[in-house]
């Protein structure tokens, strides 16, 4: 019987100098042999990391979730560089209402430095100062026109 990780190393995450916590944990991967290198297979992997476990003190702020992308290896340390950004799916699920609309668009954007982004957005629609009626939707041409 060969034990498969007896051909494993571990590698060590930074993420980048913008967050306070900056060791995010480890990684495992296969060792170099050949023409085989580990650090190949280690760029361009993705962690979901919570801001919670970024930053000290940010327990609210657990339902957002970064994407790192490992940019570089140096050694046995893995740099990480933002990759994306989610809300994690409790978040999510909990912000819609009953009897009101909820309506979610996107939006791809690209900078001067020529790096394309896509903006997510959600709106829910409210009850007006003076409604009386409990429920609050939307029309679907004012969902249209919101998207837009």
């Amino acid at each position: 019987i060969i034990d498969n990780f007896v051909k494993k190393e571990w590698y060590h995450v930074k993420a980048p100098a913008i967050f306070e916590q900056r060791d995010i944990g480890m990684t495992l991967v296969n060792r170099t042999s050949g023409n085989f290198l580990s650090a190949d297979s280690l760029r361009n992997r993705v962690f979901e990391v919570s801001q919670a476990d970024l930053n000290k003190d940010s327990e609210e702020d657990a339902y957002r979730i970064f994407k790192l992308r490992v940019e570089d290896v140096q050694g046995k340390v893995c740099l990480t560089n933002f990759y994306g950004m989610r809300i994690s799916t409790d978040k999510r699920k909990s912000i819609p209402k009953k009897k009101h609309t909820l309506i979610e668009a996107f939006c791809d954007i690209k900078s001067n430095e020529g790096y394309l982004f896509r903006v997510f957005a959600m709106a829910i629609t409210k009850k007006a100062p003076n409604q009386r009626r409990e429920i609050s939707f939307a029309q679907s041409s004012q969902v249209r026109a919101i998207r837009k």
